[in-house]
């Protein structure tokens, strides 16, 4: 069985190669076009539509982490987390970028 992601993108492409046969005068709303192409592949409409929001504080934290594991092989993800926040001060946290 493929990952929702993997899912994700052929309902996308469904939808692509759909849109580009159909060329008929009927014309159907972008919800109607990709709901036939989420069932096939048991994809729900919030996972076609979701779209990841990357920044580079995503690539910093990742380079810290690589790093860190190549230079501590025995830690596990939570001692690296507490690493990186008490001993060195990053500030990260799951909840920053709502509280504002």
């Amino acid at each position: 069985m493929k990952r929702p992601a993997q899912r994700r993108e052929l309902a996308v492409k469904a939808v692509a190669m759909k849109a580009s046969a159909s060329r008929s005068t009927i014309v159907l709303g972008p919800m109607a076009e990709m709901v036939s192409p989420c069932r096939a592949f048991d994809v729900s409409e919030t996972c076609y539509r979701y779209n990841p929001k990357l920044d580079d504080e995503n690539e910093q934290v990742a380079d810290l982490l690589l790093r860190l594991t190549k230079a501590k092989k025995i830690w596990g993800f939570g001692l690296c987390f507490l690493y990186l926040r008490d001993v060195q001060g990053h500030g990260w946290n799951h909840m920053a970028k709502s509280e504002g």
